[in-house]
């Protein structure tokens, strides 16, 4: 695969994975800020949902095209892992490294200004990891072979 086209399926890859991990990010954080609870499970419930809708993100369509519920969960595990974990820990670190970021309300600027400067950051790490895992065969290429995609 040409560089051109290998960027292009990394940057889709990616962007497709930071669309699950930034629904369960600012998810997590809002009912955690919602709900008062402190920084480490504030963090801890976003990463989970992250995963969640990460992983919910490439498994659904590959169960749709009529992969078993088993083999689906296997390909998304090997798809998304390192990607999901590459961005959730540069995204967390980015906020926890903004003061104020995680005691700020649900209708401060520094939240919102945070959270997206954070995912923007997290899309930056996770862009070259996945391009490292298609050029190989791997990560979203996976994927990408089961439901409808060509073959990366």
């Amino acid at each position: 695969m040409e560089a051109a086209e290998l960027n292009r399926v990394a940057f889709s890859a990616t962007a497709h994975c930071l669309t699950g991990c930034a629904i369960g990010e600012v998810l997590g954080l809002v009912l955690a800020t919602w709900w008062g609870w402190a920084t480490a499970p504030s963090i801890a419930l976003a990463i989970l949902l992250a995963f969640f809708f990460g992983y919910a993100f490439t498994l659904v369509p590959l169960v749709r095209a009529g992969l078993a519920v088993g083999s689906a969960i296997g390909i998304a595990l090997a798809a998304d892992t390192l990607s999901i974990t590459v961005m959730e820990i540069v995204d967390n670190a980015v906020i926890l490294l903004v003061p104020g970021a995680m005691d700020a309300g649900l209708d401060s600027a520094l939240f919102w200004t945070s959270l997206a400067v954070a995912l923007a950051v997290a899309f930056a790490a996770a862009f070259p990891v996945n391009r490292w895992l298609i050029a190989r065969g791997r990560g979203h290429a996976v994927a990408h072979q089961h439901h409808g995609h060509h073959s990366h």
